[in-house]
């Protein structure tokens, strides 16, 4: 899908994190592994430490935590919201939905529209793509779009090759109409039939979870301890994948807006390892300086809000008083890959909140 987006900015991010912070150090005794052996990793890939959600913590906590901040801080006002659109592969339940499970606890207006999508590690762009639609018909109201994932809770603290790249968070999102905004160029593809590469097997009507589902197991004989609950990531499809679909993926959407790489201010891409990034970058022939990827080292991985958390973590305040013309890009569960070009800056808002979940 290539696409063009008219008259819509964002204007405002707001990055919500949990409260427990955990170092990589204090889970390396969790791997059937040598010590020795896993702390190599640490360099390559760039673990840290990783921010996860309480037990008792839902994705909603998260959202309703966020939003219940801007709402008191006035960063936006009741009146001012038309839709909400929530992507998140963690619900709190099957039903009802986390978009209107906000809605109830924040106390929003009845003709507010609520909306559930179910993606993961390319869920920005996707609920861009969603709420710049909405947007068409909804005048001067905003739609206020939460990516949010609590993935801890469905990762085996055994399995190496996923557990220390999980970061729990939520990216709050204001977009709205702008007449003077500058167009945003949008392309997106997908392919399921590579979706095994990133799979929960059980919970769903696939297969229900059970006693069974639960039994943790070497399912794959590589020494990693998961069940089938668990999240399983084929890790060297997933970096062939990326290295091979988004760098031409890039190149096209550039083109589409008729942009060069040397235009690009900031290259803001999911973030998958510190090893995964660097690689796009010189496959991309793009300077590390332009492609922040220090993501998963200071939060984990936060799956579909990974780009937002980018955003604030690294842009900041420089988003409110300057303009940055980027490139977004989102690849990963699906599979789904896809990029956007727009402008950022003079936003309303930029921050981060430490939340009590």
């Amino acid at each position: 899908m290539k696409t063009v987006f008219k008259k819509k900015k964002i204007t405002g991010i707001l990055g919500v994190l949990p409260a427990t912070e955990v170092s990589f150090e204090d889970e390396v005794s969790n791997y059937n592994f040598p010590e020795k052996q896993t702390m190599r990793l640490k360099k390559i890939m760039g673990f840290e430490k990783h921010r996860v959600v309480k037990d008792t913590t839902a994705s909603s906590d998260l959202c309703v935590a966020g939003l219940n901040h801007l709402l008191e801080k006035k960063l936006i006002d009741k009146g001012e919201i038309g839709a909400i659109v929530v992507v998140t592969t963690t619900p709190d339940h099957f039903i009802p939905h986390v978009s209107n499970i906000i809605h109830g606890n924040c106390d929003l207006s009845n003709d507010v529209i609520c909306m559930d999508l179910n993606q993961g590690c390319a869920g920005f762009l996707q609920g861009l793509m969603q709420s710049f639609m909405l947007l068409e018909h909804l005048g001067n109201k905003k739609v206020v779009l939460f990516n949010v994932d609590t993935l801890s809770k469905k990762v085996s603290k055994q399995d190496r090759n996923s557990y220390p790249l999980i970061g729990d968070a939520a990216g709050i999102t204001v977009v709205e109409n702008d007449p003077n905004a500058r167009d945003i160029h949008f392309n997106m593809y997908n392919d399921g039939g590579r979706r095994e590469a990133l799979i929960i097997p059980a919970g769903g009507s696939r297969l229900p979870s059970s006693a069974e589902t639960a039994v943790m197991r070497d399912l794959d004989q590589d020494g990693n301890l998961r069940s089938l609950d668990n999240l399983k990531m084929d890790g060297s499809e997933v970096f062939t994948f990326v290295q091979t679909e988004v760098p031409p993926l890039i190149e096209e959407t550039l083109k589409l807006a008729d942009q060069d790489k040397e235009h690009i201010d900031w290259f803001l891409f999911h973030q998958p390892n510190k090893f995964m990034l660097k690689k796009l970058a010189e496959k991309l022939e793009v300077p590390y300086e332009k492609v922040p990827m220090n993501v998963v080292e200071n939060f984990g991985n936060p799956s579909g809000s990974s780009i937002p958390i980018d955003i604030v973590h690294n842009l900041g305040s420089l988003v409110m008083d300057n303009q940055y013309n980027c490139c977004l890009a989102a690849f990963g569960s699906g599979l789904a890959w896809g990029a956007m070009t727009i402008e950022l800056g003079r936003m309303d808002f930029c921050e981060m909140l430490i939340s009590d979940y």
